[in-house]
C-alpha cells in the first residue's frame, strides 16, 4: 500500500501565497508522475498540474503563471507553489501518484485524503 499525506493548506488573503506539499510513502518501487487536483465546494475534481519522474509538467490553462508544480524525487514528494490567489481558487487540493510497488506490478494511481485551500478577506 501506499500512502499519500498532504500539508499547507490554509485560509489566506486574495493576492497571497501558499505551498502545498504532498509526501508518498509505503510499498514504492517507482513513482511515474506526481500531480494535483482541486474540488471547488459544489464542483468536480479538477486538474491542476502534474509532473513526471523526468520533471516534464502540466498544467490546467488557469492554473499556468500563476502556480509551479516540483518534484524531490529523493524524497517523494510533490509540491505545488500557489501565487496571486484569487477566491475562486478555493478548494479542496488533492494529491496524486502513479505507483509501481514493485517490479513486476502495474502502475496504480493512488490519491491523497486533500487539504484545504481558502482565498477569502
Amino acid at each position: 500500500q501506499v500512502q499519500l499525506v498532504e500539508s499547507g493548506g490554509d485560509l489566506v488573503q486574495p493576492g497571497g501565497s501558499l505551498r502545498l506539499s504532498c509526501a508518498a510513502s509505503g510499498s514504492i518501487f517507482a513513482i511515474a508522475s506526481m500531480g494535483w487536483y482541486r474540488q471547488p465546494p459544489g464542483k468536480e475534481r479538477e486538474l491542476v498540474a502534474t509532473i513526471a519522474s523526468t520533471g516534464s509538467t502540466n498544467y490546467a490553462d488557469s492554473m499556468k503563471g500563476r502556480f509551479s508544480i516540483s518534484r524531490d524525487n529523493a524524497k517523494n514528494t510533490v509540491y505545488l507553489q500557489m501565487n496571486s490567489l484569487k477566491p475562486e481558487d478555493t478548494a479542496v487540493y488533492y494529491c496524486s501518484a502513479v505507483v509501481k510497488s514493485d517490479y513486476r506490478a502495474t502502475y496504480y494511481k493512488y490519491w491523497g485524503q486533500g487539504t484545504q485551500v481558502t482565498v477569502s478577506s
